[in-house]
Formats: structure tokens, C-alpha cells, sequence
């Protein structure tokens, strides 16, 4: 019986001091790791919040700049601006039929536009009128604004309100029924029509053409001559016409 009694006592305190050197490796374990863990958020966290600042810089700034470059708005802005500069080159080294090729493109849109809003359902698109205009604009117009807006620039350069009045007047008492005339002239001729029945329509209706320009075109030829460059004045001027067509 003693000795049994002694290996049990034995045997409970070597359990214990097993426990008790279990329970102490895993609290040094425990603050060890507690202790690293900390150390790492010391260390770590200003490397973290300026890599985080970095990072948020670059979403919020750089990024959308980078996808803006890349828009298709971007690449027609890019090709707006090259056909402006191919144009306004033109105009420098091709001015006469750069111009006389643009108002045969207006005048052709705008008597199309003009034809679809006037016209019924039943009616059809008078396409050899259409080129009647477009022939009058290429073979007379765009070289005939030409010369006189030059011709204008050359003889009162200034653009004061004199200047700009004189040109006016003699925009719309002196060429406006010169060119006015070649317009009735050019399209009777190619609708088959004789000298006296050309005289007989000059007769009836530039007077009225001239009288009702006069409610519209001052206006127009006054900010012509004030605000635009001569090397665009015809441009301005068939921007207005197509406006009056329609």
C-alpha cells in the first residue's frame, strides 16, 4: 500500500510540472508574437500609409489623365484640327479653287435642303436643279468672291466702322446686282431660255431679289467685313447664303 501510494504521488507531479511548463512556453509564445506583431505595425505602418497615399495619388490623378489621352472624343478633336489646318492651307496655296470647290459644296447642300423642306411627299428631289446651282458656284461664284473680297481688302484695308459701311454699300449696290444678274443670267441660259426671255426675267426678278436682300444681307456683310479675315470672308459669305437659301 506505501508504495503504491508513492508512485501515484509520483506520478500527479510530474503531470503538473509538465502543465505548468506547457502553460509557460505557450504565454512566451503568446507575448513574443504579441510583441513582433506590434513591432511590425510600428515599422510597417508609415511604409503602408505612404504606399496607400501613392497609390490613391495615382488612381485619382494620373489614371483618368491617362484614359483621357485615350478617348475617341480626343481622336476626332485631333481630326477636326487636321482638317482645319489641310484647309486653311489650301485656302493659302489653292485660294481661288479651294473657294470656287466649297461654294459648289454649300450651294449644292443647301438647294438639297432647301428642295426636302419645301417639297411634298409626292415630290422628288430636282437633282438637275441642284446642279445648276452647284455649276453656278464652281464656274462663277467662288472666283468672283474672291476677287472682291480681296479687291475690297486691298481698297479699305481698315476694319473702323467707316471702312466697314463703305464696304457695305458698295457690297450691296455694286456687286450685290452684278452677281445677282449672273446668277438669273447662268441658270436661264441652261434651262434653255433665249437672250430677250434672260432680259425679260432680269427684268422681273432682280429688282425684287435686291429689295428683299436688303432685310437680310447689311447685317450679314457687316460683320463680314468687321470680324472675319479676308481669307475667309467667302466662306462666312456662303454660310449666310445657305442660311438665306434655307
Amino acid at each position: 500500500m506505501g508504495i503504491d501510494h508513492l508512485v501515484k504521488l509520483a506520478k500527479r507531479s510530474i503531470i503538473q510540472q509538465s502543465k505548468h511548463r506547457l502553460i509557460f512556453n505557450n504565454s512566451i509564445s503568446e507575448s513574443n508574437f504579441v510583441s513582433h506583431y506590434q513591432q511590425c505595425r510600428v515599422y510597417s505602418a508609415p511604409s503602408m500609409n505612404t504606399s496607400a497615399t501613392k497609390i490613391s495619388k495615382t488612381h485619382f490623378f494620373s489614371f483618368p489623365f491617362s484614359i483621357r489621352k485615350s478617348t475617341p472624343s480626343s481622336a476626332s478633336a485631333k481630326t477636326r484640327i487636321g482638317f482645319l489646318a489641310w484647309y486653311l492651307g489650301a485656302l493659302e496655296s489653292r485660294p481661288i479653287i479651294t473657294k470656287s470647290i466649297s461654294s459648289a459644296v454649300i450651294f449644292a447642300a443647301a438647294d438639297v435642303t432647301s428642295q426636302m423642306i419645301t417639297m411634298t411627299p409626292s415630290d422628288s428631289l430636282d437633282i438637275i436643279r441642284t446642279l445648276r446651282m452647284a455649276g453656278y458656284a464652281l464656274i462663277i461664284l467662288g472666283t468672283a468672291q474672291h476677287q472682291w473680297f480681296n479687291f475690297m481688302g486691298r481698297v479699305l484695308p481698315k476694319r473702323d466702322v467707316v471702312s466697314t459701311l463703305k464696304k457695305l454699300l458698295l457690297g450691296n449696290f455694286v456687286y450685290g446686282p452684278v452677281i445677282n444678274s449672273a446668277f438669273f443670267s447662268f441658270n436661264a441660259a441652261l434651262q434653255g431660255e433665249n437672250g430677250e426671255e434672260i432680259a425679260a426675267r432680269l427684268k422681273r426678278d432682280l429688282i425684287p431679289t435686291m429689295t428683299n436682300g436688303l432685310m437680310y444681307w447689311p447685317l450679314c456683310d457687316f460683320l463680314t467685313y468687321k470680324v472675319v479675315p479676308v481669307h475667309l470672308q467667302v466662306f462666312t459669305f456662303l454660310v449666310f447664303v445657305s442660311i438665306e437659301f434655307v
